[in-house]
């Protein structure tokens, strides 16, 4: 895969969540900070996004949506509240059930609210360097496959259709692919986009990510994306933080989590599909990575033991 796939991989677990909003007149929920990531479609009228501990407030309107990485604490609102009346307001499953509307009505907002499952132990830098909230408008022409995405969701939500109850799980899923996209794709990139709009350093992540259990070495890794060592080395450093084989042995340990995660493969193979010999060679290097052997770890996720 590559590595925006990868990095999203490397986090994702189960399926996401999300339920339908509709309400009219004054309201507000409060959604307390929770693990995973949080998202917000709207799909019609507008409202307030109110972040904890006092961010600026956040004007959302119809086609606007947003992702809060970490699940960031925030509230909901029909207008702008100060940060302790915010803090007061009823959480959303409470505000739900009372407050949903039918039909048309003045003022009414439609939100599309949910959450994504993420492991936070196994992440990628791509996935923890982007910020505490992710804003964008579809309405702009920007970014046409978001606005695709919100068309279908907002289409998906508005009938209960058949095959619904797999179609909208899908397009929640592509909607975060979309998301990081689109930051990573944006004119001001920096961190990790920026390493990704490199040629030189995309080139390498591609071959690694391709292919992490290959031998690599820093001269092979440097000709086989046609420059020196030295160049490859400096503008990967630069750019990702990390040295292209200390990057290489971290991302073949993310990947082993992910695999002994899933439960489908035995030790020994997940250790030659990163690189490593056998179980053996592999468990040492696991261990001083995440603190806990590949055994212990796959138990810890719920997976039975495999020889």
């Amino acid at each position: 895969m590559d590595v925006v796939s990868d990095a999203i991989t490397a986090v994702r677990t189960g399926t996401p969540a999300s339920n339908r909003l509709k309400v009219s007149g004054r309201w507000g929920a409060h959604l307390p900070p929770y693990t995973g990531a949080g998202f917000h479609v709207m799909l019609a009228g507008s409202c307030w996004l109110l972040p904890d501990g006092g961010g600026a407030p956040l004007p959302l309107a119809a086609g606007d949506v947003v992702l809060l990485p970490r699940g960031s604490g925030h509230a909901l609102a029909d207008r702008e509240l100060p940060p302790e009346q915010a803090l007061r307001l009823p959480e959303l499953d409470t505000l739900r059930a009372p407050k949903e509307v039918d039909g048309p009505q003045d003022g009414a907002a439609e939100l599309l609210c949910g959450k994504y499952r993420l492991d936070n132990v196994v992440t990628h830098p791509l996935m923890s360097g982007l910020p505490e909230i992710l804003h964008f408008s579809t309405r702009d022409g920007r970014h046409p496959e978001l606005r695709g995405a919100v068309d279908l969701l907002g289409a998906e939500v508005a009938a209960d259709r058949p095959g619904g109850a797999l179609a909208l799980p899908a397009l929640v899923d592509l909607l975060l692919v979309y998301l990081v996209r689109a930051w990573t794709t944006r004119e001001d990139a920096d961190g990790w986009a920026a390493a990704l709009a490199d040629p030189v350093v995309a080139a390498a992540l591609a071959v690694i990510h391709e292919d992490p259990a290959r031998e690599w070495t820093a001269p092979e890794l440097g000709r086989h994306v046609g420059v020196s060592r030295a160049t490859l080395v400096r503008r990967f450093t630069r750019r990702t933080g990390m040295a292209p084989m200390t990057y290489l042995a971290w991302w073949r340990m993310t990947r082993a989590a992910t695999l002994l995660k899933r439960g489908t493969d035995s030790l020994d193979t997940v250790a030659r599909k990163v690189g490593y010999s056998s179980q053996y060679t592999f468990s040492p290097a696991f261990r001083r990575q995440f603190g806990i052997t590949p055994g212990r770890y796959r138990v810890a996720a719920g997976i039975a033991p495999r020889s």
